[in-house]
């Protein structure tokens, strides 16, 4: 589980940071990537990565606003040129389904791959074996919500000495055990499974907020979450500037971050108007609070471990 910042700037485009957009690559869990906003360009960051847009199955856009939505016609016409075959599903606010419809019919646009398109407004987003999704509305301008992607616990190893010593030797019975309660073996003996599988695995939490002012609303999507994603459109020193704008500072994120319990926090969505010399300000402002803050760049990879 690996999450790929394309675009980690706000508002508009600039030499250094292009406009919102997260990948969350799967591809050991389910050989998937799912996509977290889409600003314009989206795809030609894609470009200088080893992602492919065919395994791209789900995005979630965060609200309407122009820089994490303008790359999105683009990117679902050209995986049709990219082997794209699997079906697509789009998650968004209300809204997202007339501006893609639209965007395809004006265009001429004809889709060679399923495509699927959810307009929510709070709650459950999806839950299938491996992972839940939740989103919750913040504080901005317009519409703009979090998720919390929950991963599931996962079966604990299988205890393989524990086996041989009970003189069950390796081989395909090994795999039976993992996949079933019970299991008979050729000398006529009942395995149970619960007896040869250590503890749960548990699951890890990604938390990725949209813009937002600062608000409590963010805690129940940022509890003890594995990596929480928050934008920092502004230093400390223009508090009054993020507030008039509804968006957030460094040191608002930190406190999230340290308030809720989360283990790892990963700023983006920074203003143009701060520069590569800005960046170590910046983290340092939120690591006086919450010292596990990394500032995102472009291209900026983290690893979420197992447990």
């Amino acid at each position: 589980m690996e999450l790929v910042f394309l675009g980690t700037g706000s508002g508009v485009p600039s030499k250094e940071r292009n406009v919102s957009a997260i990948a969350l690559k799967l591809l050991q869990e389910q050989n998937s990537i799912w996509l977290f906003d889409c600003g314009e360009a989206t795809q030609h960051q894609i470009l200088r990565t080893n992602i492919k847009p065919r395994k791209i199955t789900k995005i979630f856009i965060t609200h309407m606003h122009g820089d994490h939505i303008f790359g999105l016609p683009g990117l679902l016409s050209s995986r049709s040129f990219q082997g794209g075959e699997d079906r697509l599903t789009v998650y968004g606010p209300e809204g997202i389904k007339n501006y893609i419809e639209t965007s395809m019919a004006v265009s001429g646009t004809t889709l060679t791959y399923p495509l699927s398109i959810v307009e929510f407004k709070e709650g459950q987003l999806l839950d299938d074996d491996q992972f839940m999704v939740t989103c919750k509305q913040l504080d901005h301008g317009i519409p703009s919500f979090g998720f919390r992607i929950i991963e599931k616990d996962r079966p604990g190893r299988l205890l393989v000495d524990k086996l041989k010593k009970d003189g069950v030797e390796p081989g395909p019975v090994y795999q039976q055990i993992k996949e079933n309660e019970t299991v008979q073996l050729s000398d006529g003996r009942v395995i149970h499974r619960r007896q040869y599988i250590g503890p749960d695995k548990q699951g890890r939490v990604i938390t990725i907020l949209g813009d937002t002012r600062a608000t409590e609303a963010a805690r129940p999507l940022a509890e003890n979450a594995d990596v929480l994603v928050h934008e920092a459109t502004f230093g400390t020193d223009r508090a009054a500037l993020a507030t008039d704008y509804f968006h957030s500072t460094t040191q608002q994120a930190a406190t999230l971050a340290r308030d809720s319990g989360a283990k790892k926090l990963v700023l983006t969505h920074i203003s143009s108007r701060y520069q590569d010399g800005d960046d170590a300000q910046l983290a340092d402002e939120a690591k006086a609070i919450f010292s596990e803050t990394e500032l995102a760049y472009d291209f900026y990879q983290t690893i979420i471990e197992s447990k």
